[in-house]
C-alpha cells in the first residue's frame, strides 16, 4: 500500500538512531504545532502489522461486547413484557427499545470501552511505531506488562464514566444555550482522553519529561474528535495511540 511509505514533509522522518523528531531547526515545537503534525505523521502508523491486528481484535471485542449488550437488555424487556401480560405488539416495540438503547449505549460508550480495550493491546502499537520511527528510543524503553495494562484499562473506564455522569446536570442545563453541552462534552472529554494517551506512552520512557499540560489537552481534544467522524472513529483507538508517541517523543528535551 502506498500509504506506508509516506511520510509527510511537515514533519519528517528522524535520522537512524534519533530518539526526537526533526523540527526543521525551529527547536521544540509549541503545542498548537505539535499536535496536527503528531497527528498528521501518525495516520500512516495505522497501517502497521501490529497496528492492524491491534485495530481488528479492539473492533471484535468492543462490537462483542455491545451485541452481548443489546441481546441482553431485548431478553430483559421480552421477559418485562412476558410478565406484563402485553400482548406481541409491546414485544416487538420491546425489542425496538432494546435495540435503540444499545445503539445510543454503543454511540456514548464507543470511546470509553474502545480506550480500556486497547489498553491491553497498546503496548504493541507503541512498540511498533517506535521502531519504526524512533528505534533509539525503542531499544531504551521500558516494557510495559498486563497488569499495568489491566490497570490504565480500569482507570481509564472509570474516569471517562465518573466525569462525565457528574457533568450531567451541567450537559442538561447547558442544553439551552445550543452550544454550551457540546463544548463542555468536547472540553471534559478531551481532558481525559488527553490524560488516557499520556498514561499509554509515558510508562514506557520514564526518563523523558511528560508531555504539557496544553499539549495533553489538545491531543485529547485531536483523539475525541476523531471518535466523532464516522468511519475515522473506527481507527480512533489505534490512531489516537500512534499520535500519542509522536507527541512524546516531540517532548523530549534536547541533549547534548
Amino acid at each position: 500500500m502506498a500509504v506506508l511509505g509516506y511520510r509527510p514533509l511537515l514533519y519528517p522522518r528522524a535520522p537512524t538512531g534519533a530518539t526526537a523528531p526533526v523540527d526543521g531547526g525551529r527547536g521544540r515545537a509549541d503545542s498548537g504545532m505539535m499536535v496536527p503534525l503528531a497527528l498528521f505523521r501518525a495516520f500512516p502508523d495505522i497501517f502497521l502489522p501490529a497496528a492492524r491486528a491491534v485495530l481488528i481484535r479492539s473492533l471484535l471485542l468492543t462490537i462483542g461486547l455491545f451485541a452481548l449488550l443489546g441481546v441482553g437488555l431485548w431478553w430483559a424487556i421480552r421477559a418485562l413484557v412476558a410478565w406484563m401480560g402485553s400482548g406481541e405488539q409491546a414485544g416487538l416495540a420491546g425489542a425496538a427499545a432494546a435495540t435503540l438503547i444499545a445503539l445510543f449505549a454503543f454511540w456514548l460508550l464507543f470511546r470509553a470501552v474502545a480506550m480500556a480495550i486497547l489498553g491491553f493491546f497498546a503496548d504493541e502499537i507503541v512498540v511498533a511505531v517506535e521502531q519504526r520511527s524512533y528505534p533509539a528510543a525503542a531499544v531504551t524503553a521500558r516494557p510495559v506488562g498486563a497488569g499495568q495494562g489491566m490497570r490504565f484499562a480500569v482507570r481509564s473506564v472509570l474516569r471517562m464514566i465518573g466525569w462525565n455522569v457528574l457533568a450531567l446536570p451541567l450537559y442538561i442545563a447547558l442544553l439551552v444555550t445550543g452550544v454550551g453541552t457540546a463544548a463542555l462534552f468536547l472540553a471534559l472529554n478531551a481532558y481525559l482522553l488527553g490524560r488516557d494517551l499520556a498514561d499509554m506512552v509515558e510508562p514506557r520512557h520514564p526518563d523523558l519529561p511528560p508531555i504539557g499540560g496544553a499539549a495533553r489537552w489538545l491531543m485529547g481534544l485531536a483523539g475525541t474528535l476523531l471518535f466523532l467522524i464516522p468511519v475515522a472513529n473506527l481507527f480512533a483507538p489505534v490512531w489516537s495511540a500512534a499520535m500519542a508517541v509522536h507527541m512524546l517523543q516531540a517532548n523530549r528535551k534536547r541533549r547534548p
